[in-house]
Order: C-alpha cells, then sequence, then structure tokens
C-alpha cells in the first residue's frame, strides 16, 4: 500500500513539474499543420547582406513569432516564372523579392486560394491576390546624397548601380537631388555594373569613380557592391550601404547607408494576414519616409563614425522636411 501511494505522489509531483514548464511559455509560437506556410523567392541569391537577406530576416522573425513555416527559393536570375508556380505549389502564401517576377500578374489568378507579395515592383493594373509594396527609395537616397556630399572634400560623389533601370535610377535621381542640395557645385558621377552579383565588377566601377574624383561611393547593386567597399578599403575613400545597415561589415570606411526595410514590411504585411486583415491585397502599398520604412543607418552604437552629431541632426531635419513635402524628392516612378 505504501508502495501504490508513493508511486502516485509521484505521479502528482511529475504532472505539476510539467504543468510548471508549460506556464512558463504562456503564449507559445503556433506549430504544426494548422501553421502559415510561407515561401520566399529571391530573385538572385541569398548572401547579399542587403536586399535579399533583408526579406529573409523578415521571414525568419515571421518564424520566430509566430510558427509561420518558411521555406526559401534563389532563382540564380533564371526561370522566375516556373518558380512563381513552384513556390505557390508548395505555400499558402508567396513572398517574390525582384521587379524580375512580372508575370505574378498572369500566374497569380491561376492560384485563387494562394496570396502573393511582390517586393520591389507593381502589377500593372490591381489582382486580387497580389500585394505590391514598392519603396520611397529615392527619398532615402536624397539623404544619402545630401551626406556624401557633405562629406567629400573634392567636391565629386559617385553611385555604383546594379543596372541601368528606373527602379535603380529612383535612387540615383534622390541621391543627386539631395547631393546638389547640399552643394550646387558638387559632381555626381555613376556606374553601372550590370550585375548584381559580382564584387569584381563592383570594385572596378568603384575604382574607376574614384579615378574620376570620388571620394564617396554609394553602392546600390546588392552582392556587387561588396566590392566597393572592397575598393574604399583599399584606396580610402567613403562608400554607402544600401537596403539594409551595412556599416558593420566595413565599418572604417562605410559612413551610413540608406535603408530600405524590406524586412520590416514583409513582417508587417504577414503579421497582418495572420490577424485575418487582407486589404491591402489587390493595392500597392509604398513603403516611405513618412511610415518609417525608409531612412538612414549608422550602424551599431560601438560602430566607428565619421558623421557629425551636426550633420546627423541637418539629415533628420530634412527627413522631416520630405514627409512634410516640403521637399519633393524627383522620381522614376
Amino acid at each position: 500500500m505504501k508502495k501504490v501511494f508513493a508511486l502516485l505522489l509521484t505521479c502528482v509531483l511529475l504532472c505539476g513539474v510539467l504543468a510548471g514548464c508549460a506556464g512558463d511559455n504562456q503564449n507559445p509560437a503556433p506549430q504544426g499543420e494548422d501553421s502559415l506556410t510561407m515561401a520566399v523567392v529571391v530573385a538572385g541569391t541569398f548572401g547579399d547582406r542587403s536586399f535579399y537577406d533583408s526579406s529573409k530576416e523578415g521571414a525568419d522573425r515571421l518564424a520566430a513569432d509566430f510558427g509561420v513555416q518558411v521555406k526559401t527559393i534563389e532563382c540564380n536570375n533564371v526561370d522566375h516564372t516556373q518558380q512563381i508556380r513552384n513556390a505557390a505549389d508548395a505555400a499558402e502564401l508567396v513572398v517574390l523579392v525582384g521587379w524580375e517576377f512580372y508575370d505574378v500578374e498572369t500566374v497569380a489568378p491561376e492560384y485563387p486560394d494562394v496570396h502573393f507579395i511582390w517586393i520591389d515592383n507593381a502589377t500593372s493594373a490591381p489582382v486580387e491576390n497580389v500585394l505590391n509594396i514598392t519603396y520611397a527609395q529615392n527619398e532615402g537616397s536624397f539623404l544619402a546624397g545630401y551626406i556624401a556630399a557633405k562629406m567629400s572634400s573634392t567636391g565629386v560623389v559617385g553611385a555604383v548601380g546594379g543596372e541601368d533601370s528606373d527602379t535603380i535610377n529612383d535612387f540615383i535621381v534622390g541621391y543627386k537631388q539631395g547631393a546638389q542640395y547640399a552643394n550646387p557645385d558638387v559632381k555626381v558621377e555613376v556606374q553601372y555594373a550590370g550585375t548584381y552579383d559580382d564584387p569584381a565588377v563592383g570594385k572596378e566601377c568603384a575604382l574607376t569613380l574614384n579615378e574620376k574624383g570620388a571620394d564617396v561611393v554609394f553602392q546600390i547593386a546588392s552582392k556587387t557592391g561588396d566590392g566597393v567597399f572592397q575598393a574604399a578599403q583599399e584606396k580610402g575613400f567613403y562608400a554607402i550601404g544600401v537596403d539594409s545597415d551595412q556599416k558593420y561589415i566595413a565599418d572604417d570606411v562605410i559612413i551610413c547607408s540608406m535603408m530600405k526595410r524590406v524586412n520590416d514590411s514583409i513582417y508587417q504585411a504577414v503579421s497582418d494576414y495572420l490577424e485575418g486583415d487582407t486589404s491591402k491585397w489587390g493595392t500597392t502599398w509604398v513603403a516611405d519616409m513618412a511610415s518609417g520604412f525608409v531612412g538612414i543607418g549608422y550602424g551599431d552604437e560601438g560602430s566607428t563614425q565619421q558623421i557629425s552629431d551636426e550633420l546627423k541632426a541637418e539629415v533628420e531635419d530634412l527627413a522631416q522636411k520630405i514627409v512634410s513635402k516640403e521637399i519633393v524628392v524627383n522620381t522614376t516612378r
């Protein structure tokens, strides 16, 4: 009888311990068959520490916070249309990262039960199950241009674009306008790399700009931009990062980054979807400076800072003028 009592007491205590352990996690992330399956499809490849990696970071946060099951597909710049279908066959929600997925306009209607998010471009007409997210990168680039001109000692600044396209040129027109706002006599030189995946080409473009006198170079070329940073370190000029806060990569030469918060915009859109809000689908959402999705990053608190507090205050003042429309930034959109 004592043995039976002891056994029952042990079971009670064990159940209490298990209940206590469960109580430590009052809001566990949903898991299992009922959790959302999301596919993140990038036009190029991950590893750029910029545009594509930012999308993955947003997806990873959704997995951690909501138990979203994340699948990833790298197109490596080929078969974009087929990869849209592959993703839609495997997921309830598909995030397409890159302007190249323009065939979503015709493919999405084939999958009425799948919701699509297209990052960095928009369908020519509304598609019921497609949410387009574009960014006011011209606004953030205005601030980057202002900083570049203020930090230049030669009066020449540069930019390396991944290609000569409307999206890249939207950065560049804002960059030029901001530079000229700071110094009407500044000269802005531009090189197009013709690739987003080759740091060696980016390095050569940056060296060419430096030979033309540019002592601050804005990289707008994804992984190709790594070469801009390498050239800056070798030749001793400044660089500006793009899309993510890239200062940690080379904080001795990267003075700031023009941040286009792809991660946060994906997180926001999918969070709303999980809460049952699909009102944005069938529309184009412009993530801009006013909504906090575009701006300037200066690295972590411990990062080397080349930009003075006074100049940062000027930049913040300009940002407020852009938000209030006192300054209207040029665009290719």
